[in-house]
């Protein structure tokens, strides 16, 4: 599989983590609300009592946020801590009153999507940060809160969202050869604060390779159900039938390009459909030619990270973590690698 290197910092982020899970390990059993020094918990269920509130982002069974809930449900079995999970059907607005409502429960810690961006977000964590409350951060940056509050437990598990969108915009001209003044379509969350900055690393990057670049914000009914994208997928076809290239900023519309050709009489292949993530039916989707490109993300463990990030903080006072987990690109040449664990909801 290809990846993009880490940076230093992200590397050693992410050698610390297990090099504190091992640490954990090597000891007895304890409680984490023994903190006191001589008193440091430790073993296998070294975060054993912690409360954390959990967001998975979407819906409960939706291919992208179950593979997230999977790594945190077994960070929590291994860790220990007693873990509340909220389904935000990737509404930030609901993910704002979710946030608020769990504070309310006092929680040790919340793991959360950053998808409504750090002027929504952040005054929130500042209240929860005040109560004492460790908050951390999955799939979508909120740099600022994470610089104000990384040496208080604040990290950060997901792709680093403008280069991932890049990086498959570049891979994408590369592969497919596309020339200056090709048709492409991209169809993502631009309007999103923190999320858009994916899309805008597609768009940024194609324009600046001369593509004549259509985009179209992906609308609430959408992004709640990608089968309510077909009559907007088939009608943008019909009308542009010199596309040359898709991309989806999304992982469960990535998953549906499959229909959406299908219902707009597209042939496997007959213009290059790039996208994000893993599931069953992006499996199927690139075995059969509909799907060309797919970032994978690893969300997995985003949702893993997310509970140990809570967990170090509490119980031995790490700082943050920023751990990269985006960084690799699968297509037919390593499909069959990855589609055993995709079945198992890992990868």
């Amino acid at each position: 599989m290809r990846g993009r290197s880490w940076s230093a910092a992200r590397r050693t982020g992410a050698v610390l983590a297990v090099a504190a899970l091992a640490l954990a390990g090597c000891g007895g059993g304890g409680n984490s609300s023994e903190s006191q020094a001589g008193a440091v918990p430790s073993g296998a269920q070294f975060c054993k009592g912690m409360k954390i509130v959990f967001f998975p982002g979407g819906t409960a069974g939706g291919g992208f946020e179950t593979v997230v809930y999977n790594g945190a449900k077994a960070a929590a079995a291994q860790l220990g801590p007693d873990v509340t999970y909220q389904w935000s059907d990737w509404d930030p607005n609901k993910m704002i009153t979710q946030f608020q409502q769990a504070m309310a429960t006092k929680p040790d810690g919340i793991a959360i999507m950053g998808h409504p961006g750090d002027a929504a977000f952040d005054p929130l964590i500042d209240q929860a940060r005040s109560q004492g409350i460790l908050v951390t951060v999955m799939n979508t940056e909120l740099p600022k809160a994470e610089a104000k509050y990384a040496a208080q437990g604040t990290g950060y598990a997901g792709a680093t969202l403008y280069d991932a969108g890049a990086a498959l915009a570049n891979e994408a001209i590369a592969r497919d050869h596309l020339q200056p003044g090709s048709r492409v379509f991209v169809w993502g969350l631009k309007s999103q604060p923190g999320r858009g900055e994916r899309t805008k690393g597609i768009t940024d990057t194609l324009a600046k390779a001369g593509m004549k670049v259509d985009y179209l914000e992906i609308n609430d009914a959408t992004n709640a159900d990608p089968s309510a994208g077909v009559p907007i997928f088939t009608g943008y076809v019909s009308k542009h039938p010199d596309v040359k290239a898709i991309f989806i900023d999304h992982g469960n519309l990535t998953s549906t390009i499959p229909t959406f050709m299908k219902a707009a009489n597209l042939d496997p292949g007959s213009v290059y459909a790039a996208g994000f993530d893993m599931s069953p039916a992006t499996v199927e989707g690139i075995q059969k030619g509909y799907i060309s490109l797919v970032i994978d993300q690893q969300e997995w463990l985003q949702g893993y990270e997310g509970i140990q990030q809570l967990c170090l903080s509490h119980a031995y006072g790490f700082s943050g973590l920023h751990i990269d987990t985006g960084g690799g690109f699968v297509d037919k040449s390593n499909i069959d690698q990855v589609a055993p664990l995709v079945e198992k909801q890992i990868r």
